[in-house]
Formats: structure tokens, sequence, C-alpha cells
């Protein structure tokens, strides 16, 4: 028998995620009114068992109505749906290593789920909706095996009223208009953590960034109205990604999509191969510039490389913010080492209660993860070197391309890269609650120049 809360996947998030099986693959079929904010879907999703069980469980919020479970496309399956979970009661066993494919068909009315960190996942918005599911708001829209170790390939098909666009991860492969309807399917290869999986739906135009010969297609989904602020707002977000490609290494998926949405949002959104931003992030005045950064980012660290455990949740932030400050560098604002020090200062006048490789899940999106973070690799800059520093970048996003990853893993690469041991660095700023000084910026100039 399986108990869904035993065993926790993650101590941070103990009711999500499940075990007995790995997903490789969802194909989502959803139907979405918009007036009346309601979806129905049917979820198919291929797995491989990773132990004989009698039972298998998958997140899925209580907002949604299941109607029926096939398991292997035999006759409807035994299922209890309850507490945020589906379990499922195969009517034959399936032996260990054998293949696992879930049918669920089911709908309701789409709801944030809440908690900890406010309401998350799918939220509608004044002229159709959005999807923010990080941490854990992905069971709000589809049953799932809902943990950022859990990365499989998407086709997500979205039919909703003919007015909206509607944007998912990945390649748009199909889209058909029928009567009022429109259905657009895309595809997303890469394996992709379910936090990250989106729809955005609105009264959206497409337009393409443009971007130099040979780069890295972008483009753009937003309302009519606000064109013209976003091309200046976003206007520098081809060099961006030169900048970034240069230094992370090699963009990890075929292409990028900004959103942006009528509403305004308190944060940008993070999503594999999408940004979502809200309409008060188009300014005109490029004020949100540091987020545009951040946000691309996020496409190395985050989607392409994933931490399997939340407690890790700096391999995301802090390496985004990092980037910001490296964006700035390059933008011609104030260096990094001139930002890394305003924010030790800043960082100084706070509490020191925060261990950043164990933030706790209260404090794992505390600005000081986030900080601190982007200090630990500009302290790990100061004492590497430009040139090591950004080879060790570029090979942890090489080796982990699609993977997942954890601190281990990290100073681990990262003590090939160093004459000495690192482990003092990574006992101050990994693995202690005060804020260690900044090391003297040398004086010589920086081996790399990201301008």
């Amino acid at each position: 028998m399986v108990n869904p809360f035993d065993e926790p996947i993650d101590d941070y998030l103990p009711q999500n995620g499940n075990r007995g099986y790995r997903v490789s693959r969802y194909e989502l079929d959803l139907v979405y009114k918009v007036a009346t904010n309601r979806l129905a879907g049917r979820a198919d999703i291929t797995a491989v068992t990773t132990g004989a069980r009698d039972r298998f469980a998958l997140d899925l919020s209580q907002a949604l109505a299941v109607s029926k479970v096939l398991v292997n496309g035999a006759k409807p399956a035994k299922y209890l749906h309850q507490r945020g979970k589906l379990v499922i009661t195969p009517r034959q066993r399936v032996p260990a290593g054998g293949v696992l494919v879930l049918t669920v068909q089911y709908q309701g009315p789409p709801t944030p789920v809440r908690g900890p960190w406010g309401e998350v996942g799918w939220e509608e918005l004044t002229e159709g909706a959005l999807v923010a599911s990080q941490p854990n708001g992905a069971a709000s829209w589809f049953p799932c095996d809902d943990h950022p170790s859990s990365k499989a390939s998407y086709r997500i098909s979205i039919t909703t009223d003919s007015p909206y666009y509607a944007q998912a991860n990945g390649t748009l492969v199909r889209k058909q208009t029928k009567a009022s309807q429109t259905t657009w399917v895309y595809e997303q290869p890469e394996p992709m953590a379910t936090y990250l999986a989106t729809i955005q739906i609105g009264h959206y135009r497409k337009q393409r960034v443009e971007a130099p010969r040979g780069a890295i297609p972008m483009q753009a989904v937003l309302p009519q109205r606000l064109r013209v602020p976003f091309e200046h707002d976003f206007a520098r977000q081809p060099r961006m990604m030169e900048v970034f490609t240069e230094l992370f290494g090699p963009y990890p998926f075929e292409a990028y999509t900004v959103v942006v949405t009528d509403d305004e949002l308190e944060i940008p959104i993070e999503a594999q191969g999408i940004s979502v931003f809200g309409a008060n992030h188009c300014d005109g005045q490029r004020g949100s510039e540091r987020l545009v950064a951040h946000e691309l980012a996020h496409q190395w660290f985050g989607n392409s490389l994933t931490i399997r455990q939340w407690r890790d949740i700096w391999l995301h932030e802090g390496f985004a913010c990092y980037a910001e400050w490296i964006w700035s560098e390059a933008a011609g604002g104030p260096s990094a080492d001139q930002l890394a020090r305003t924010a030790h200062r800043n960082l100084s006048r706070l509490p020191q209660d925060l261990v950043l490789t164990d933030p706790t899940p209260e404090f794992m999106f505390d600005d000081r993860v986030y900080k601190r973070g982007a200090l630990t690799l500009h302290s790990l800059r100061l004492h590497l070197g430009d040139i090591a520093f950004f080879d060790l970048l570029r090979a942890w996003t090489a080796r982990y391309r699609h993977a997942s990853v954890s601190t281990d893993e990290f100073t681990d690469l990262a003590a090939h890269y160093s004459a000495s041991s690192l482990r003092p660095l990574w006992d101050a700023w990994l693995y202690s609650r005060s804020l260690p000084g900044l090391p003297a910026r040398p004086p010589f100039e920086a081996d790399y120049e990201t301008g």
C-alpha cells in the first residue's frame, strides 16, 4: 500500500512529490473557458516504475474533480482524491521497471494553491489567465509529480475562446480554429520541472524581437497597447542574450519568449523558455531591466539546471541575482563589484540568522538568499579570477544541461578550478549564519571585460 505522506521527497514541501515511479512525459489536452474560469482536462502521463507497488499517487488540487482514471489503457482504475493527492490503484500490479501510463480526466475551476508563500498556480486575470507555479502550484491545473527533481518532456494542447492568444512552453507545432474556439499545441522536448510548466492566456499579439543573424530566436507576446514601451524597455535583451551566452555557455533551449500581461504583477514569473512580466514592468524607462536580466538568466540556472531539493534554491536565485550585476557592468552601469559591495553593506544591517544552503521553508524566497547567493559567487570570482570563474560557470551549465543539481555538485566542480582549498570560502558563505567579509578587489584589471 502507498501512503503518499510517508517518506517525504523534500522536507521543505513534505506533501509534494511521489515515490514509486519516474515520469518521462506529460501530454495535456486542456479546454479553458475564460468567462467562467472553467478547465476541463485529460492528462496522459508516461512513467517507469521504480518498484512494484499496489498504488501510485499524483499531486492534484481538490478544486479539480476527477471523472475517470485509466492505467496502461485498461478498464477504469480505482482512485481516491483527497488532501491534494490522487491515489490510483491499478487493476493489475505493475512490476518494477515497468511502463506506467496514467490517464486522468478532470474538470473544475482552477484556483491557486495556498501556502506559506502566498497563492501559486493557475490565476485568473481581468481578461485571461496566467500560471505561476513556483514552488508547488502545478497541481492547480494538472495531475503531476510536483517536485523540481521530477523533469519530463511535455506536449500541451490548450483550447480556448478564439479572441484570446494562448502561450505555453516549447514550440507551437499546431494551431487550429474551429467555430469560436482555437486550439494551440506546444511541444517542449527538453526535460522540464512541473513548476516551470505554464500557460498564459490573454488579448495578446505576437511580435518578433529583432536580433543579430544567427542569434537565438526571441519573441514577445503582449497587448498591443504596450508595444511601444516594450520595444524600448526590452531593446537591449538581444545584447543581454549575447553576454550571457558568452559567459554562461550556449542558451539551453530553442527560443525565448517574453509575455507581458495586461494586468500588473508584483514580480515577474519564471517558466521554461518563457518569462512573464506585468504591464507595470513596461514603464518606457527601462525601470525593470535588472529583472529582465534576472529572468533570462533563469533559463540556465533554474530551467536547464534545476535543483533536486528546495533547500538549494540559492543555485537558482543567487545565480540569477548575480547575472543582474553582470549585466549592469556589461551595459555600462555600476560594476558587479560595486553592486556586490553595496549589497554586502545592506545585508550586514539585517538579521544574521539564515544559512544559505538551508534557509528553511519560511525564508527560501527571502531576498537575503538572493543577495547572499550572489555575494557567494562574487567572492568565488574574486578568489578564482575571471578566467577560471567563467570557465567554471560554462562547465557547470554544460555538465548538468537539462539535469538536476545540488550544492555539493557545484562545490565539487569548483574545486577543479582553484589551486587552493575552497573549504574556508564554502564554510563561511554556504554553511554559516554570520555574514563573511568580502575579499578585497584585486589591484589589477579584470581578466574578462563583460562590456
